[in-house]
């Protein structure tokens, strides 16, 4: 396993990344594109994953994006360096920050 892949499986802070982290564009992405962003915020320069992801396994219930209040998990994968990893991250719609880690798996449980 890659050492960035590992020390992103520990539980750490993260927050909505890309181009525009807004909470429209995390709204957008989540809605209809369908890939999101979340930034490890802990390495050096932050490090920015595009995460495919699973709509099973995501859960925007808690979530209300026309007040910019509650929380949105996110679940999606990705290949970080050559290891097939999942994406978990909870995040707070008020400051579009929260906690998140990858969980390396069989790159058959890739999503897409």
């Amino acid at each position: 396993m890659d050492e960035l892949t590992e020390r992103l499986t520990e539980e750490q802070a993260v927050e909505v990344g890309g181009p525009k982290p807004t909470l429209e564009e995390l709204r957008t992405r989540l809605e209809d594109i369908g890939t999101v962003f979340v930034k490890f915020t802990g390495t050096r320069g932050g490090t920015d994953l595009g995460i495919r992801l699973d709509r099973d396994a995501s859960e925007f219930a808690a979530a209300d994006f026309d007040h910019g209040a509650g929380t949105v998990h996110i679940e999606g994968t990705l290949i970080l360096n050559d290891d097939p990893v999942r994406c978990i991250a909870d995040i707070d719609l008020a400051t579009l920050k929260g906690t998140g880690r990858l969980t390396v798996v069989e790159k058959s449980e890739l999503v897409g």
